[in-house]
């Protein structure tokens, strides 16, 4: 990859069609009147929502109303994209936003190739890149122009994986080969009710399979974050969206080797929860919401939920321990009673590998019974995104630490952050059973008809934290009420914790 200063990105970005260019920061009116009659904001004004105030350095300039006409026309140049170099919450990044008001901000070579530059600089300056979505796609005129900065474009994204995080933002159109881009990066948020994201439009899915939809019932911001897990959340407008985009790059290091971000903190390290000491039901099967746990547990209760809405059986997402940003991977009893399914496998270790990438530890809290049984979920190769997950745990560096909080059952509870694949501390409540299988399905598999007092009995003898840590698979019994102190304690003597990984290109993740 070539290296580029931030002087030769500016000066490559000024006006490489050589069309004469005025600066026009604030957009033509009657567009901004359009944009704000739909709930929309401008591109100017999204990019100056994002930035902290006076810290936006453009590296394009804007285009005047005759200039818009021109480009509308068929004049191939890199305008229809606004690249900056800015800083949010006092950081420096990289933000690229795309702009309807010019030719539909379609991609053309000269605007894949600012988008590149804007890439290549964000990479070797070691800054995040955001990028804003809201294209027609693919400019029909550029042609093969298009097809190469789009490749260009994807190289790049991949190149940056695991070095820079990339954070993407679809507030309107992100048709065809413009859905490849934010589908690389590392998190993608969508706004808007129309907002929408596919590689086949609704023309081409009627022609074909002759089903009508709509852009949004195709690629709508409910079905991705709720049915195919692209997006990580979504918000009713650009405002909401931007300003939640602006807290969560604060939970985010500007680098792999940066570290996690570190903020100020209010909470007492030894606080105490005494609400955790009731917080699982009496009935065994009974459910709760582990998202109680998480922010009891959290400093001042903060918690950065991603994808809520999607596999909702397991909870991920980002919270603050003592100032220390880390990652949180938590089942939820309250649905599906926790069972791991393929959905959920994936998404927790997409989580677990992007904390292990960017040096963030991994606090894992289990309460599952085992894997969705099922011959659908088997015939869609739970296997597979099981071993995932599996892959994920096993071959991260970071610093670990795993709570059972109630049942770490058979595959799936090997799978959740235990100690055989390698969690560095493993805690568990005094209630907590922990095994291949729970007692009754034991005792059955053995030819026994326990009653209620032999499968205690059995549980206490086989399956009970004392039992295991025994043999060594859990350091500590804790009571629920100590959790943030034991996790604090875990997480403060770990922070040293040598990063070792063989010599090899890659894994090979089973995709």
């Amino acid at each position: 990859m070539r290296s580029f200063s931030r002087k030769r990105l500016m000066a490559a970005n000024q006006n490489p069609s050589g069309i004469q260019r005025t600066p026009h920061a604030a957009g033509d009116p009657a567009w901004a009147e359009q944009q704000h009659a739909k709930g929309r904001l401008t591109a100017h004004e999204r990019l100056e929502l994002l930035l902290d105030a006076g810290t936006c350095t453009p590296l394009g300039m804007g285009v005047t109303q005759e200039t818009r006409q021109e480009t509308r026309e068929g004049a191939h140049n890199s305008e229809g994209v606004l690249t900056a170099q800015g800083e949010i919450n006092g950081r420096p990044v990289c933000v690229f936003v795309k702009d309807m008001a010019v030719r539909d901000a379609a991609v053309n070579e000269a605007h894949a190739r600012k988008i590149c530059r804007l890439q290549e600089f964000a990479l070797e300056s070691r800054m995040p890149l955001i990028g804003l979505f809201d294209s027609a796609g693919a400019s029909l005129e550029a042609g093969m122009g298009a097809v190469a900065g789009y490749g260009a474009m994807y190289r790049n994204s991949a190149a940056a994986s695991g070095v820079i995080p990339q954070v993407g933002l679809v507030l309107g159109g992100c048709p065809g080969a413009e859905a490849l881009l934010p589908a690389l990066f590392d998190f993608v948020f969508m706004a808007n009710d129309d907002s929408s994201l596919f590689v086949s439009g609704p023309d081409v899915v009627q022609a074909i399979t002759h089903q009508t939809v709509d852009a949004v019932q195709l690629g709508g911001a409910e079905i991705h974050a709720s049915r195919s897990g692209i997006a990580d959340g979504r918000t009713d407008h650009d405002v909401a969206a931007i300003l939640q985009l602006r807290r969560f790059l604060a939970f985010l290091p500007s680098g792999n080797r940066a570290g996690a971000p570190t903020w100020p903190c209010l909470d007492d390290a030894a606080r105490l929860a005494p609400v955790l000491d009731t917080l699982l039901p009496d009935a065994a099967e009974g459910s709760y919401d582990v998202r109680e746990l998480i922010t009891q547990v959290a400093d001042e209760g903060d918690f950065f939920e991603l994808q809520a809405a999607y596999a909702a059986n397991i909870v991920t997402g980002f919270a603050r321990m003592h100032g220390r940003v880390v990652g949180v991977v938590a089942n939820q009893a309250a649905t599906l009673a926790g069972v791991i399914d393929s959905d959920a496998a994936r998404k927790a270790a997409r989580f677990v590998q992007f904390c292990d990438a960017f040096g963030i530890a991994v606090v894992t809290f289990v309460d599952t019974p085992g894997y969705l049984p099922g011959v659908a979920q088997e015939q869609a190769g739970l296997a597979r995104h099981a071993a995932k997950l599996v892959f994920a745990y096993a071959q991260a560096t970071v610093p670990m630490v795993t709570v059972i909080v109630r049942r770490a059952l058979g595959a799936a509870g090997i799978a959740m952050g235990s100690r055989a694949l390698g969690a560095d501390v493993v805690l568990a409540w005094p209630q907590a059973r922990i095994g291949l299988m729970d007692a009754r399905a034991a005792l059955a598999l053995e030819g026994q008809r326990g009653d209620a007092a032999a499968e205690q009995a059995y549980a206490q003898r086989v399956l009970s934290p004392e039992a295991v840590q025994a043999g060594g698979d859990v350091h500590a019994v804790i009571a629920p009420r100590e959790t943030r102190q034991h996790v604090l304690a875990a997480l403060d003597r770990l922070a040293g914790k040598p990063h070792k990984r063989a010599l090899r290109s890659h894994g090979n993740i089973p995709l």
